[in-house]
């Protein structure tokens, strides 16, 4: 089944809807944003923040609110709001279940003869509750 567009963002996209839910905000707020946010872990160059507002604006999660020569200030939508809620509620579910997944005991089992050099182990988790 193909995916629909924007059904999941990037990692770029949901800082840049994340920027947006603070506040009314241009490009160069954006990228300052995202790198104090992110403690410079990610930073946005030119050609990815503009394709995202492009293809945000596109879809209507952004909207234009002023133009003040080349700097363009945007808005987040109804629409940009509820994909970012529901992009931030699909990481959490990733979380709780990485979380969960730590939590469970691991067992180790020896492998098949010869299936590892110089009797090494195997961990083979236990069944899920």
């Amino acid at each position: 089944m193909p995916k629909r567009a924007l059904e999941s963002l990037t990692e770029s996209m949901f800082y840049v809807l994340m920027a947006f839910s603070a506040a009314e905000c241009c490009g160069a707020e954006v990228v300052q944003f995202v790198a104090v946010r992110t403690g410079g872990a990610l930073r946005l160059g030119p050609a990815t923040l503009y394709t995202i507002l492009a293809k945000f604006e596109e879809v209507g999660y952004l909207t234009e609110t002023a133009v003040d020569g080349r700097r363009r200030t945007y808005a987040i939508t109804a629409a940009g709001r509820a994909a970012y809620q529901a992009e931030l509620k699909r990481l959490q579910r990733i979380v709780a279940d990485a979380a969960a997944t730590a939590a469970l005991s691991y067992a180790a089992k020896p492998l098949p003869e010869g299936g590892a050099d110089r009797g090494q182990a195997a961990l083979a988790p236990l069944p899920l509750p």
